[in-house]
């Protein structure tokens, strides 16, 4: 893959049955979904896949799954960067890679203690992707199980070697989104902002798009403001004021708040999840969300037609 797509890459959920398998039925139907709201690409067996909560063959075959039933039109990236050692996570990353993902997506704490500086990061790195041939990566600065951001430097050395395509960045600050931007300039290394408050500046500075929680509940906003955001600048501010102030639904309980969402949208499955207990989706909480349900929908109507 020469490079990733601009756009909206939505971190997709994992549904699961009664019985607390994964309800592919409703994978699916989530991918039908993501494709109805205008996304770039998938990024599949992530923090919000649940991944730590996945055992080895479930996040090969969910990787699998999904590869094999979105559309073409619509890449997929895939993690499931969770094992400690170097050889195992070598072998985790083949074995995702082997699924049909177009890139593999690293996860940045997984690469020294946090304690350990960037020499660490890049000698780990370098290992990993010397024993890797003939594919592509990206990297998530995933909060669990603990937040290790990518310096300017750091992501410059990743974007030099010609492997990586994808950062998911977590900073949620424009002056360090504004330096990463800088370093990987006039490189194939796209950045993808997961903070919807800091979108909009973020689009204006040279981010490639959107890579966050907040398109499990409204893709489509947050794809039209990347295509727009410089056609339209007015209309623009107006849908960013509107995601920004909707993104505090993250602070709920996902991801049991975004499968309840999901049914809202017509989107079929059940809410229980192996990191949350739904149980913290109380009545209080599920009307929150059905009323950000109606106001997206009244925005849709009355500010983009």
């Amino acid at each position: 893959m020469s490079a990733i797509a601009n756009g909206v890459w939505p971190t997709m959920i994992t549904p699961y049955t009664e019985d607390n398998k994964i309800d592919y039925d409703a994978v699916l139907r989530i991918i039908q979904w993501y494709d109805e709201q205008g996304v770039t690409g998938i990024f599949a067996v992530c923090q919000s896949s649940e991944m730590f909560f996945l055992d080895r063959e479930e996040r090969l075959n969910l990787a699998k799954f999904v590869v094999d039933h979105t559309p073409k039109h619509i890449d997929v990236i895939a993690s499931g960067h969770v094992a400690a050692s170097r050889e195992d996570q070598i072998e985790e990353a083949k074995a995702i890679i082997d699924t049909g993902v177009s890139s593999y997506v690293f996860i940045s704490n997984q690469f020294a203690k946090p304690e350990e500086g960037d020499d660490v990061v890049c000698g780990n790195i370098e290992y990993l992707i010397d024993r890797i041939p003939d594919a592509t990566f990206g990297i998530y600065e995933c909060p669990y199980p603990y937040k290790r951001l990518v310096t300017p430097e750091n992501l410059k050395w990743c974007a030099d070697t010609g492997r990586f395509k994808f950062l998911k960045d977590t900073c949620c600050n424009v002056d360090q989104l504004q330096e990463k931007v800088n370093a990987v300039k006039g490189t194939d290394l796209k950045i993808f902002n997961a903070n919807s408050a800091t979108l909009l500046e973020s689009l204006k500075m040279g981010c490639a798009g959107f890579s966050g929680v907040m398109a499990n509940f409204h893709s489509d906003l947050y794809a039209w403001l990347c295509a727009n955001y410089e056609k339209e600048p007015e209309k623009a501010q107006l849908v960013q004021d509107f995601l920004g102030f909707a993104s505090v639904i993250e602070c709920q309980c996902y991801p049991v708040n975004a499968k309840y969402h999901m049914n809202l949208e017509g989107v079929k499955m059940g809410i229980s999840s192996r990191s949350r207990d739904q149980a913290e989706l109380t009545q209080s909480r599920r009307m929150e969300v059905e009323e950000l349900h109606r106001l997206t929908q009244f925005f849709r109507e009355t500010v983009l037609g």
